[in-house]
């Protein structure tokens, strides 16, 4: 198995570091680890937890707290990972033998689509449709392009980079098409829990018996040092995947494993869920003004969910040439469209904290100014 470079993933975690404003990031800033251990009981607790090797697919009250998350799920519809990249990695090893097709929603985090490649399957792009002013998904496109042939279908909901929503019906409608062909649904939804609007998106979860959905603890709850993700699907499937499992990280860390229990008591997680979105709610108007006072220069859709805006810019530039010059000359790292296979588009992180977002962005303003002068001349 050859891999093609994750190209996103190589440039984030060589140079975010490295640099003084880091607005390539799509979640929240960070919980520190006193915000969930805020009590003696529990801090006691933690304290005495063994540094052990934990049960390898996540111990039986962890899933016990994610099944609760998916209506019908029990903890043996739960394979416990190191994050949500984990459980895309283990699912599609699983499903995807060399020759398979496989339909993927575009633009999306491009993970799952260098892993199908590398697996030996055919990728078939499903655009989203961009009206200007929202993303949408298009059924009657998808119903084209799926066939006999097609082993499985990925969506990302809420969808990155665009921030986009995909409510119920269209969610049925893809379930519907996929039933059709007897295809595989991977729905990776990280980003559930952090709308702006407190609106819970929808899942796949309980429309199809052939879906998996992939999730964690990462965005929306501002935890992603804890690298603990999951993936829900049928009994026999994770059953599968817990097998697949023993051959990468063999279990989640007993620390996180803990942490991560506390941080979905319902109580807790309701807590956790509105701090994301007042965050969002507190920033998004900070990026808006800043995008709609360059005039022209920008278009974009308000993202729903997610601490992302997809911009497009009207400017002669190659995404990845102004991002490199950015960060070198500027010392701000955002993520070239050309990492989700689209030129002209801009990925920004809004996730940190304001006074940080407005100084990263005054650096972004000066490299457009800069350049429009060099353009001009």
């Amino acid at each position: 198995m050859r891999l093609e470079p994750f190209a996103m993933e190589r440039m984030q975690s060589t140079y975010e570091n490295q640099v003084d404003f880091n607005l390539s990031e799509s979640g929240v800033h960070p919980l520190r680890l006193g915000e969930l251990v805020d009590d003696t009981a529990s801090r006691d607790a933690l304290l005495a937890e063994g540094l052990r090797y934990t049960q390898s697919n996540g111990t039986v009250p962890l899933r016990a707290s994610i099944a609760a998350l998916y209506a019908g799920a029990t903890p043996n519809h739960i394979q416990v990972t190191n994050g949500g990249s984990e459980a895309n990695y283990i699912t599609t090893w699983n499903l995807v033998e060399p020759g398979d097709e496989v339909v993927m929603m575009v633009p999306n985090y491009m993970q799952t689509w260098g892993l199908t490649r590398a697996f030996g399957a055919t990728v078939k792009e499903w655009p989203l449709v961009n009206s200007g002013s929202r993303w949408s998904v298009d059924a009657d496109a998808l119903a084209h392009i799926v066939s006999p042939r097609t082993r499985l279908i990925i969506i990302c909901n809420p969808n990155n980079p665009t921030g986009v929503r995909i409510e119920a019906d269209d969610l049925d409608r893809i379930a519907a098409i996929a039933a059709r062909h007897g295809s595989w649904i991977l729905s990776d939804e990280i980003y559930r829990g952090a709308e702006r609007d407190a609106r819970e998106t929808p899942t796949i979860w309980g429309r199809s018996d052939r879906a998996i959905v992939t999730s964690g603890l990462s965005k929306a709850y501002g935890l992603p040092g804890l690298r603990i993700g999951w993936a829900v699907g049928p009994p026999a499937l994770i059953a599968s995947l817990w097998s697949y499992h023993d051959y990468t990280t063999i279990s989640p860390g007993a620390l996180s494993d803990c942490l991560a229990r506390r941080a979905l008591e319902p109580a807790r997680r309701a807590r956790i869920l509105a701090r994301t979105r007042g965050i969002l709610n507190q920033n998004f108007p900070v990026i808006a003004a800043w995008l709609d006072a360059h005039g022209g220069l920008f278009s974009y859709a308000p993202p729903d969910a997610g601490a992302i805006v997809y911009a497009r810019y009207h400017h002669p530039i190659n995404s990845t040439e102004l991002v490199t010059r950015l960060r070198q000359e500027k010392s701000v790292l955002i993520v070239p469209g050309d990492h989700f296979g689209m030129d002209g588009y801009l990925r920004i992180g809004f996730g940190d904290e304001p006074t940080y977002l407005r100084a990263g962005l005054s650096r972004v303003a000066e490299l457009i100014a800069d350049l429009g002068l060099r353009i001009a001349g």
